[in-house]
């Protein structure tokens, strides 16, 4: 049994650009309740190499020697917890090491260095962590079906030990992020991320998100592609993964980094995260920063048009290549049950304003270097394409008449949220 604590130090691996083998970049050591890194000598010695060192990400982790300072209130670089899982992949990793009932399982049981040497390597953006500083060692390349993920879902949801099979295939994904019960699958050269229903659903979440991210494509946003398959006549969400592209000889990763590490916060300080801040991260950082603010501004305006309030600082991010910094495609774009008409979004958009309502994003516009009609004519743009777009998605989902019920007017084109 492993328990909180038991590992003290752990060895960052990395993929550089283009390279489809990683290389070791530095070392995290635990002190207390922190985690500190410092680059390797090797790695710092990369500087005229064919494939030359990058920083994990500045101005986090710049290019130097010896330990490097943590931002202020932070544990850990944020950028080294990005590659770290989330709720879903710690509650398969306490039920493959202690068998605890899942769902109401403490995560804090073991601590982040645990979770980041315990999850499988497959992990988002170019990063993995390891035992030792020469040997790299892939934890589970297993490739399982549909069937045998989503059996190993339901025993996770049930607090039922998984089986020897079953453990090896859900532990592959173990390592992304996110709450909901999800798995890594490859197919006809293509990576996927595999989301599944849960138990707890009161309606198809899986197809809403499905929904709401082919009608994010039809209004123009730059999305990750969707599609919908069935295993033990349950539906899937497949989402194509953007971090990994395949050369002829192998898988590259890009790196990435998520919006809450850009902000410098951790997920206790995320409630001070921002749109208005991150459009100003955008003018300073991004490449073709115009464009950028124009398509995080109309992913705001489709996150509150489609009922998105999980629109947390995790679920914007960033890829990085060394020197700058560019929007990965948009993702978890998935419509949020309410109770009434009036809704908040995850991140702040003007001041202190989180309201899901266009006239706060209209409040903001001029942050993101729109005229009050430019982003009016957003808003009308995408208003018109769901109202026209809605039934043949919805076909194409094939959502019962019940869950568009429930869902038109109330998550989509909310009265609250248009007026």
């Amino acid at each position: 049994m492993i328990s909180k604590g038991s590992y003290t130090e752990a060895y960052v691996w990395i993929w550089l650009p283009a390279n489809t083998e990683p290389v070791v970049v530095g070392k995290l050591e635990a002190d207390g309740d922190k985690v500190y890194f410092n680059y390797g000598k090797s790695y710092l010695e990369r500087v005229n190499d064919t494939r030359p060192a990058i920083s994990i990400y500045e101005p986090e982790l710049p290019l130097k020697a010896g330990v490097l300072p943590l931002l202020g209130g932070l544990t850990i670089n944020g950028c080294i917890r990005d590659a770290a899982p989330d709720a879903w992949g710690r509650r398969v990793i306490i039920n493959r090491k202690l068998g605890l009932k899942g769902a109401g399982t403490d995560t804090a049981n073991f601590d982040e260095l645990t979770y980041l040497l315990e999850s499988g390597s497959d992990r988002i953006g170019a990063l993995d962590f390891q035992l030792s500083p020469s040997e790299y060692i892939p934890r589970s390349v297993i490739n399982a079906s549909l069937e045998e993920l989503l059996s190993s879902v339901e025993r996770v949801e049930k607090g039922v030990s998984l089986t020897a099979d079953l453990d090896q295939a859900l532990f592959h994904g173990s390592s992304i992020g996110g709450a909901r019960p999800k798995a890594l699958i490859e197919d006809q050269g293509a990576k996927y991320i595999a989301k599944f229903s849960s138990s707890t659903d009161i309606y198809s979440v899986v197809k809403a998100e499905f929904v709401a991210m082919r009608l994010a494509e039809l209004v123009g946003l730059d999305v990750a592609p969707v599609k919908m398959a069935v295993a033990a006549n349950k539906d899937v969400l497949l989402i194509e993964r953007f971090d990994r592209i395949y050369t002829g000889n192998g898988w590259s990763r890009k790196s990435m980094v998520s919006a809450l590490t850009l902000f410098g916060l951790d997920d206790m300080m995320a409630r001070y995260a921002s749109y208005e801040t991150l459009a100003e991260i955008i003018r300073h950082r991004f490449i073709e920063p115009k464009e950028t603010l124009k398509e995080l501004f109309s992913r705001l305006v489709f996150n509150i048009l489609c009922g998105n309030t999980d629109d947390h600082a995790r679920n914007h991010a960033a890829f990085w290549d060394g020197e700058a910094l560019s929007l990965t495609p948009a993702y978890d774009i998935c419509p949020q049950g309410r109770a009434g008409n009036e809704a908040s979004q995850a991140m702040l958009i003007s001041g202190r304003n989180n309201l899901s309502q266009l006239k706060t994003c209209l409040e903001t516009a001029r942050n993101f270097l729109l005229s009050d009609e430019q982003a009016c004519s957003i808003f009308e743009q995408q208003k018109t394409i769901i109202d026209e777009n809605w039934d043949s998605v919805c076909d194409e989902a094939r959502l019962s008449d019940v869950d568009r019920k429930l869902l038109w007017g109330r998550q989509f084109l909310n009265a609250f949220s248009t007026e």
